[in-house]
């Protein structure tokens, strides 16, 4: 069984970028179960299956938030825009504008990211190379 999250040799690539390759996706997979369950409970009728449904849907909230939440912790510019726009009330677009400027800014608040250097070996922000 081959494994598509990895865009580059999976044994080239340190642990730390491996587990965040996982995580990454996780965090889709989940994102995926989700969307399935608001399909599901669009068109269920019957209410304990709603029930049911709506049970497995929080699971998958969970477990993405989790997913996220571990992304985030090891990509401090990651995490430095997503507080930009999160949870705020407003323009979406432009709150991520400001927050992607800001993080740019500050140069990201650090590298912190899960390969051996702090990159993902992705590339930076916008082109701007740390």
């Amino acid at each position: 069984m081959g494994f598509d999250q990895y865009h580059e040799p999976a044994e080239e690539l340190p642990q730390p970028t491996r587990t965040f390759a996982r995580l990454c996706a996780s965090l889709t997979e989940e994102a995926e179960a989700i969307g399935w369950y608001e399909q599901r409970l669009a068109l269920e009728t019957d209410p304990q299956a709603q029930a049911i449904m709506r049970d497995a849907q929080g699971e998958e909230f969970k477990h993405f938030s989790m997913d996220l939440e571990f992304l985030l912790r090891r990509m401090p510019p990651w995490r430095e825009i997503a507080q930009g726009i999160l949870f705020k009330e407003g323009d979406i677009v432009e709150h991520g504008e400001e927050a992607e400027a800001e993080a740019l800014e500050n140069g990201g608040s650090g590298s912190g990211g899960p390969a051996a250097d702090g990159s993902l070996g992705i590339g930076s922000l916008k082109g701007v190379t740390r």
